[in-house]
């Protein structure tokens, strides 16, 4: 795609730390914490569903390699991938698929100015809540 940043990343090898036969590993930036890596597939798909079976190993292999560098120097990571077709796109959200690696330090930022209310939004389900919701997910 023309005007997708992941599409073009070779014009920012800075960024990048490893390329595969079908994926890059690139520092994220804007990046959330020190450390915060983007797996991303060259070729350019915004669902896991649009991958092929080759694509799908070479991405879960980066991950995994990433993420135990990473486990090297921090104590813990997060692995996300966010699919937000309702959001517009910016320079925080890229209709790419892509996966975040963030490294984690017991009450760092992140936990400091969020996590630590997720407490408040988390919520138990009910036996009948949870059957609701198998009922509507698989039907």
């Amino acid at each position: 795609m023309e005007k997708c940043v992941f599409c073009n990343l070779n014009l920012e090898r800075t960024r990048i730390i490893y390329k595969s036969e079908k994926s890059y590993i690139i520092l994220s930036n804007p990046a959330l914490m020190k450390g915060h890596c983007l797996v991303i597939p060259k070729r350019h798909v915004e669902k896991l569903s649009e991958l092929g079976i080759e694509e799908r190993k070479d991405l879960l292999e980066q991950i995994i390699q990433i993420e135990e560098r990473l486990l090297k120097k921090f104590p813990g990571c997060d692995i996300r991938q966010n699919y937000r077709p309702f959001q517009q796109q910016s320079n925080l959200k890229i209709n790419h698929l892509h996966f975040h690696l963030q490294p984690r330090e017991l009450y760092d930022e992140l936990y400091k100015k969020s996590q630590i209310y997720e407490t408040q939004v988390f919520k138990f389900l009910s036996s009948e809540e949870a059957e609701a919701l198998k009922n509507f997910i698989l039907t």
